[in-house]
């Protein structure tokens, strides 16, 4: 059996080949302003469930009882949601932000398999270190943080900045496993059944 993975974030590959499970990535062409905008107001935790969902119909799109898996991820601080920085400078405000503070970081699932569609949100809350502006600037000119939801990484570079999470280590990664498992099960699959044995 092979999941599809309707996301191009290598955390996000990386955390599942780590699991033990080597998915086909398929990216969505998914218009991701035009599908909030489509939704109306809806929380965070809610708006990367509905970008989940859209990503994965649109690669499941074509491809009768694939089993396709979509994700999204966004930072909630403040009630304000703070997705991929718009440049360096973006992301130099927002750890400027974020320094010293505790956010939460959404992580929306959305799985469809032959037995129907299911989806689920995991968050989690990140406590931030109070990063000094030398290491602010050091980190945003590695380009790390300008590529993931929330301007930073737990699985990298980002990873000394970060003084703690409650939740799930993998949300804030961008996959949480347990709650893949949890999806898979209510479709009557087991993750087990994704390993890649003997490879």
């Amino acid at each position: 059996m092979t999941l599809l993975l309707a996301s191009a974030s290598p955390a996000r590959l990386s955390t599942l080949r780590a699991a033990g499970i080597e998915p086909e990535v398929v990216v969505s062409a998914v218009d991701e302003p035009a599908v909030l905008a489509a939704a109306g107001p809806v929380s965070p935790a809610e708006a990367v469930l509905v970008l989940a969902r859209a990503k994965a119909r649109d690669v499941a799109a074509g491809r009768p009882g694939a089993l396709v898996l979509g994700c999204d991820s966004m930072l909630e601080l403040d009630g304000q949601v703070l997705g991929k920085p718009a440049d360096a400078a973006d992301a130099v405000a927002r750890w400027r932000q974020m320094r010293g503070r505790t956010a939460v970081l959404h992580t929306g699932h959305w799985l469809i398999s032959a037995g129907g569609e299911r989806g689920a949100t995991s968050s989690t809350t990140v406590h931030f270190a109070q990063v000094t502006d030398p290491e602010i600037a050091a980190y945003v000119a590695t380009g790390e943080p300008l590529h993931v939801a929330g301007a930073f990484t737990i699985d990298g570079l980002g990873g000394p900045f970060i003084t703690g999470i409650e939740g799930d280590h993998h949300g804030v990664v961008g996959l949480s496993l347990p709650l893949l498992r949890d999806l898979l099960g209510q479709a009557g699959l087991s993750i087990t059944d994704l390993w890649n044995r003997g490879r």
